[in-house]
């Protein structure tokens, strides 16, 4: 009994030896730190399979006319893309990811308060990403609908819809499964002391994001069986020759769809205010507006989804509701921006490659929230719609605010994940190709809608081309960046310098235990007596 103790103890948990070996030791394992890193390896290769075929696509808009491939493969492209990278990416993400890895330790417990019911939310997603993935290689060929599935077409196309809808169903459980176990684990489980207004920002943010996930998924769930159902028994809920509403389709969907776009960017935001104020080493400016804004996001959220919807034919009354309530959602956000900056006023500041990561984030946030407000407007909207300035807008938001957050967490959480620190050089080189290719990929994308270029064609007329060439080659300089970046990150994971526990002078629960954490986190559950960000 004593060795097993000591064990645990000692051993950390990328060592310890528990009833198997092997492969098995991980994916049976209910470590709520091997499953982050489960989910974080299951995502980088997905993310790499997405990002192919974005850079595909986009070296098929390179010029007017077919380069690389025809239409049709062009569409059922565009639709893996948004359903991997929607769906199994972007979504589950850094909850999955950080959230199972540093919430039990942020808030002092040993781990999630349902350890077996996190291992099989890891498998439910394994297990609809299979499902999505097969919808490329048996049936009447790939889905070609875009990852919104809209109705009448979904249920019309010859093409494979079937498991591409049903594996998006599937995902929704492991959405719920996990989001009920943040919420149980942060009421029940946080250190002696630890109250609700002296946790870190991060399982905040993840609190509200899991209250999200378990009351908006369902709604999803419902609306893909919906389809299933429309297509097998033709029901007749969304099809007009039955009596069904295909507008009925599109309120649905974007019901859970726009909360899931909070889902992807509060745990984003939680991260950022983590990172400000440990480089900044000053305590955060406006700790309770920030929790109040994460709730008020969460809440408003629920009800700005129709401003997917302007040009589909809405009462005026429907249509000024939601555009004001779009205008309202923002000032949560502004909030939280004008907190960091005001974090970082007089700060004595430490610049590392997370605090890069941080400072980018807000740059392309603010221009993915600015660029949605012009959306909200509804004269601005009706031009905009369905053209690339929604594609730019969208991308700047999701991939701009959650993926930058993520690569800012990584390099943040690297050395107490993996006990190594990357290489620092290769890393800010990384950072600022990925950078310049971002925005050179996606700000020309603006312009070209203003001008009137649709999205989701594989085609354009001519003087759309210009732009095009310049945003293709930001999509290549980006994929340079990522590349130079993944491979630092999984070199250094075995050959980088020992990190020490503390690496950046951090205050929260996490930089005072070994990197990396033993198998149960802390030898005795701390006591907590000070505010999270307690810089003297």
């Amino acid at each position: 009994m004593s060795e097993t103790v000591l064990q645990h103890n000692q051993v950390s948990y990328l060592e310890y030896q528990g009833r198997f070996k092997g492969l098995f030791a991980w994916i049976f394992s209910t470590d709520h730190k091997r499953i982050g890193l489960l989910y974080l390896y299951s995502m980088l290769v997905l993310f790499s399979v997405a990002a192919t075929l974005g850079l595909l696509m986009k070296i098929e808009l390179i010029a007017p006319g077919k380069t690389i491939m025809d239409a049709q493969t062009y569409n059922s492209f565009f639709t893996l893309h948004g359903i991997t990278m929607i769906f199994l990416i972007v979504v589950p993400g850094l909850p999955a990811v950080f959230g199972n890895f540093f919430l039990p330790i942020m808030i002092g417990a040993k781990d999630v308060a349902f350890p077996k019911l996190n291992l099989l939310s890891w498998w439910i997603y394994i297990l609809g990403a299979l499902v999505v993935l097969s919808s490329q290689f048996i049936g009447d060929g790939p889905p070609d609908t875009g990852w919104t599935f809209y109705a009448p077409y979904s249920f019309r196309t010859g093409t494979n819809m079937l498991p591409a809808v049903t594996g998006a169903f599937i995902l929704g459980f492991s959405s719920i499964a996990t989001g009920l176990n943040f919420i149980v684990t942060i009421h029940r489980m946080r250190a002696p002391g630890m109250a609700w207004m002296k946790m870190p920002l991060f399982p905040w943010a993840l609190y509200g994001t899991a209250w999200i996930q378990v009351l908006a998924t369902p709604i999803v769930g419902v609306t893909l069986l919906m389809i299933v159902l429309e297509r097998t028994l033709q029901i007749g809920f969304f099809d007009p020759a039955l009596g069904g509403d295909p507008i009925l389709y599109q309120h649905l969907f974007w019901i859970y769809s726009h909360p899931a776009v909070y889902i992807m960017i509060l745990p984003a935001m939680g991260v950022i205010s983590e990172i400000i104020p440990t480089f900044a080493r000053k305590t955060i400016f406006g700790y309770k507006a920030i929790v109040v804004s994460t709730l008020a996001i969460a809440f408003v959220g629920y009800f700005v989804w129709g401003h997917h919807m302007f040009t589909s034919g809405m009462s005026g009354t429907a249509l000024y509701t939601f555009s004001i309530l779009t205008f309202l959602v923002a000032i949560p956000s502004a909030i939280k921006i004008f907190n960091w900056v005001a974090t970082l006023h007089k700060a004595s500041i430490d610049i590392q490659t997370p605090f890069l990561w941080a400072l980018c984030f807000l740059f392309v946030f603010m221009i993915g929230g600015l660029s949605g407000m012009v959306l909200g407007a509804l004269s601005a909207n009706v031009h905009l719609h369905d053209t690339a300035f929604v594609v730019a807008h969208f991308h700047f938001i999701v991939f701009g605010g959650t993926g930058f957050a993520f690569f800012g967490a990584l390099h943040y959480w690297y050395p107490k994940m993996f006990g190594r620190m990357y290489d620092k050089g290769w890393a800010n080189i990384g950072l600022a190709i990925f950078f310049t290719g971002f925005n050179t990929l996606y700000l020309p994308m603006f312009y070209l809608g203003m001008i009137g270029m649709p999205r989701r064609y594989y085609d354009y007329v001519e003087e759309f081309h210009g732009p095009n060439i310049v945003s293709s080659f930001g999509a290549m300089l980006m994929i340079a960046g990522l590349i130079i970046i993944i491979t630092n990150l999984i070199r250094s994971a075995r050959k980088g310098e020992i990190a020490e526990a503390d690496p950046w002078k951090g205050k929260t629960l996490e930089w005072s235990i070994a990197s990396p954490p033993t198998l149960e986190n802390f030898d005795e559950i701390p006591v907590v007596t000070k505010q999270p960000y307690d810089y003297e």
